[in-house]
Order: structure tokens, then C-alpha cells, then sequence
């Protein structure tokens, strides 16, 4: 599957800026994709995009549940 086929949702890497995100939509030649913790999306060159791999999801879950729990404790760390 390439990156221009990524479904909306699907957790990917952008190699060129090594950054999880998800895959928000498709905006001319871009892919467009927001931060595992939120925040404003990017456009992200289709040919610079996959899958994340098994512990990038870890990664990623680790991440949200970090902003999460600092969101639901005022910002505190």
C-alpha cells in the first residue's frame, strides 16, 4: 500500500521530519498529517510516508496517553 493509499486514520511515519502522525487526508500531492498528541497537522510528501512499524505504535500510544494524562492534571508533567 502506498502513501497516497494510506486510510484516513492509519499511523504513519514521515521520514523526511521523523514524526509520527495520522493520516488526516489527502490535500493535493500531500498527505496530510496531524501529531499522535494533537495539534496542528502537516503536509507530508507521499513518497516520505509508511506504516509505522509495531513499536512506533507503542511509541505512539505512549505519547497520547502521556498528553492525555497532562491534559486531565492541568498541564502538569
Amino acid at each position: 500500500m502506498t502513501a497516497a493509499q494510506q486510510p484516513e486514520g492509519a499511523l504513519v511515519v514521515d521520514t523526511q521530519r521523523d514524526r509520527l502522525g495520522y493520516v488526516m487526508g489527502h490535500e493535493g500531492p500531500y498527505v496530510q498529517l496531524r501529531p499522535v498528541t494533537g495539534g496542528c497537522e502537516w503536509d507530508a510528501d507521499p513518497d516520505r510516508v509508511r506504516r509505522a512499524t509495531d513499536d512506533e505504535r507503542r511509541k505512539a500510544i505512549r505519547q497520547r496517553t502521556r498528553a492525555l494524562n497532562s491534559a486531565s492534571s492541568g498541564g502538569i508533567l
